[in-house]
């Protein structure tokens, strides 16, 4: 297996993100390192494999120059480059590599060897220096690691046999350029401490996230001009709900790792990444083991869940574990998805969304007067669902609670005063189902809400309300009798549901409408509602029920919506499709 692991940088209005590509190949295991006869002299010209989808060329090979031998680095830089810069270019670019140099020796080999462990030392190559390459990329390229570089030409030909990283040579005089190259030189090191020590593969998204610490563990982020938690910020807040997980290369990817890995060092310190690192455990499953063997509590899935409420609150007079530390990150907020309920009459929004395992969503919900806010939710069984949710006041306080889910992941929250005293209302379903095996492409969940409101009225209106309401069952009851002396008369049938004129949803109770369509799913079949009870409550049995119906004519009431499953909202197409069966 050939593991490529590169940063990119983007324009200037994104960010760079590490880049991870697998490639399987068929070779002959060897079991002791290749011993080389060193090349290294200064001023000597070397062949190297480098990766074409990264080159600004799209060269396979390149001929390059040792043009410095530091204590720890062997620098080459790229022929056709460096021939092609001119001599204040040169100039530059040798000072660059000269401060490059001091800067790796006696810092960043130093701290991150002395944090994580040492790369393959001396390695393949039998040398205790490592090869840095200097060679022109694609615009939005930083630099890569390529482990092919770790074994022997029998084994993966392209390989240049020697512990490596590859830097981008229009990088090589910006103030990002210590950030970059300790962030390659983490993953040279994750490959010995993981492959070559214990024969295990990391996850991914973990290996990116130590190599997105590294800067602050040097101190580069301490600076405005090469800070790169800054532009990781952007990232994550064009794509905040982009699961941690899942790994696609792009450049939210690296700004949700960056996030969540700077609170879990927050609030747990450093040794989890280091432990998590130096144990034959991989991912998830490797912090839950170092957050253990420190003494925490706390597991992987309750930070997350801490996390995620972070992001939209951070504020430590709410709880200490609901903000960051790191100033750079002290003022962050996300904005939630926006759910605006009308002030004026009764009012019901549902929505259908999807998510993947440990992906944030926010959905915030304002507007009502003086009203009761209910929202229902309800997950695909097949999901674990976390629900927690943020209740903020008209003084601006939070109050922060979790949604507890029944067997079927459904669940109803009441925030009384709506609109009045508490303003708004933000849900964050998470989903923590998958922890390890994760992939580049990762199966959606699907889930369900429902949000409305009823207006609030005092004690007296209360009572008068009351009494009205009897006054109508009573008249509902004379309007039965009559009715049905009618149908009797005209020979219809009572039990017999004419139509459906309302939307009906999750949770209306001695409803005659629900009745009516419990009468017309029991009279299908047995398949759509096996139970055939007729309540009048809208439960999780007609839900069900509902659900089967909508997806026995998904063409003609879920596609034309772009839906690939039921929802159970009895809405404009379910109510179509009820009333044409019933020829009403």
């Amino acid at each position: 297996m050939k593991v490529i692991q590169t940063t990119f940088i983007n324009p200037p209005y994104r960010f760079f993100i590490n880049n991870l590509i697998f490639f399987s190949i068929v070779s002959i295991f060897v079991l002791t390192p290749l011993v080389v006869q060193s090349q290294d002299i200064l001023g000597s010209s070397l062949e190297f494999s480098i990766e074409p989808v990264y080159d600004s060329s799209g060269r396979e090979e390149l001929t390059a120059t040792l043009q410095k031998i530091s204590q720890k680095v062997y620098w080459y830089t790229d022929d056709q480059w460096w021939e092609g810069l001119t001599e204040e270019e040169v100039e530059a670019a040798t000072e660059s590599l000269d401060d490059l140099a001091l800067e790796f020796d006696a810092k960043i080999y130093p701290v991150l060897t002395g944090n994580f462990g040492s790369e393959w030392n001396p390695g393949i190559d039998n040398d205790s220096r490592i090869t840095i390459l200097v060679h022109p990329m694609v615009s939005e390229a930083g630099g890569y690691f390529n482990s092919a570089d770790e074994y022997s030409k029998l084994q993966i030909p392209e390989s240049n046999e020697r512990e490596m990283v590859y830097f981008n040579a229009i990088h090589l005089t910006t103030d990002f350029a210590k950030s970059f190259l300790a962030h390659e030189f983490q993953h040279l090191i994750s490959f010995n401490q993981k492959e070559k020590t214990f024969n295990v593969s990391e996850d991914v998204w973990l290996n990116e996230s130590r190599s997105e610490y590294v800067p602050t563990l040097l101190g580069y982020n301490q600076g405005l001009e090469a800070n790169t938690i800054e532009r990781r910020i952007r990232n994550f807040l064009d794509k905040p709900y982009d699961s941690l997980t899942e790994w696609k290369n792009v450049p939210y990817d690296y700004g949700v790792a960056s996030l969540f890995i700077h609170y879990l060092v927050d609030h747990y310190g450093k040794n989890i990444l280091i432990n998590s690192l130096k144990s034959a455990r991989t991912g998830i499953d490797s912090l839950n083991y170092a957050l253990a063997r420190a003494g925490f509590r706390e597991d992987f899935a309750q930070i997350f869940t801490d996390w995620a409420i972070t992001v939209l609150v951070n504020d430590c007079s709410v709880s200490m574990k609901y903000c960051y530390f790191d100033e750079n990150l002290a003022s962050l907020k996300l904005a939630p998805f926006i759910n605006y309920l009308p002030p004026m009459g009764k009012s019901v929004l549902s929505v259908t969304d999807s998510t993947k395992d440990w992906s944030g969503n926010w959905h915030k919900f304002i507007g009502g007067n003086h009203r009761t806010l209910n929202i229902e939710f309800s997950g695909s069984p097949a999901g674990n669902f976390k629900i927690p949710y943020v209740i903020q006041n008209n003084q601006g306080h939070y109050l922060i609670n979790f949604l507890e889910l029944d067997a079927n992941q459904e669940g109803i929250i009441e925030v009384t005063e709506f609109g009045s005293i508490n303003t708004s209302l933000t849900i964050i379903p998470i989903l923590q189902g998958k922890t390890s095996g994760f992939s580049n492409l990762e199966p959606s969940v699907s889930f369900f809400w429902s949000a409305s409101t009823v207006e609030e009225t005092n004690p007296e209106e209360e009572a008068l309300i009351s009494q009205l309401l009897a006054q109508i069952a009573e008249l509902q009851k004379q309007i039965t009798i009559i009715q049905a002396r009618i149908n009797e008369i005209l020979g219809i049938s009572s039990e017999t549901c004419q139509g459906i004129d309302d939307n009906l949803y999750f949770g209306m109770r001695n409803d005659a409408r629900v009745k009516c369509l419990q009468e017309f799913l029991k009279s299908q079949n047995t398949d759509i509602y096996p139970e055939g009870l007729v309540t009048g409550n809208f439960l999780s049995l007609t839900k069900a029920a509902v659900i089967r119906f909508q997806e026995k004519y998904k063409e003609e009431i879920l596609i034309p919506l772009g839906l690939k499953e039921g929802t159970g909202f009895v809405g404009p197409m379910t109510r179509t499709k009820i009333n044409q069966l019933l020829a009403y």
